[in-house]
């Protein structure tokens, strides 16, 4: 597929780019750069809003949470503060302040983030264990559908994306690590660790 090789997990139905040809850091950061997610941009809150209106259906008032991949300003902190609910953010290259990921959070977002997981099981891994027993994570992520159509989705075309999920993908994630997962709507789970 235009020189790059992909395999497939027959067992959770991911389907990865070969860890040889995955972008080099500098080159993930001068990708990134060039997207453009402003917080005032009412186009790109209608996008996060896919995520954004189901989650706040499941939020008691005032949860401290984090958004995990926040990139340089983060338009989904600013819609949940605008509802009253409070986040720190995490990303690796724009904001890297580790110490948020000392704390315990009532709900994580991972939006549009997943699919440049290296490593994805030790993020999940690590987004459970940023959460408080009974906790939500929110992953936003355009699932892979069809097979065919593969090599010229547009998903799959952005050098940064290194790991592609189907429904089915994020439901075994969850079942492996005891959590519940609910899709809401089309491109979003919700993982929800067990209560104490």
């Amino acid at each position: 597929m235009h020189g790059a090789a992909y395999w497939h997990c027959p067992s959770c139905e991911a389907r990865f780019l070969d860890p040889r040809q995955r972008p080099a850091r500098r080159e993930e950061h001068a990708a990134y750069r060039l997207h453009e997610n402003d917080a005032d941009d009412p186009g790109y809150r209608r996008f996060l809003s896919k995520l954004v209106l189901p989650l706040l259906e499941r939020l008691p008032a005032s949860m401290s949470g984090l958004d995990y991949g926040s990139g340089p300003n983060s338009a989904l902190a600013a819609m949940l503060g605008e509802s009253g609910h409070r986040l720190a953010l995490y990303d690796p290259l724009f904001r890297p302040d580790r110490s948020v990921l000392d704390q315990r959070y009532d709900f994580v977002t991972c939006t549009e983030t997943a699919e440049h997981f290296h490593h994805p099981a030790d993020e999940f891994d690590r987004l459970g264990g940023l959460l408080r027993p009974g906790g939500l994570l929110a992953v936003m992520t355009c699932f892979q559908t069809d097979d065919a159509r593969f090599a010229d989705w547009h998903y799959r075309r952005d050098p940064t994306h290194v790991v592609f999920y189907r429904e089915a993908t994020l439901r075994r994630i969850a079942k492996q690590r005891g959590w519940t997962c609910e899709i809401p709507v089309k491109d979003v789970a919700f993982m929800r660790l067990p209560a104490a």
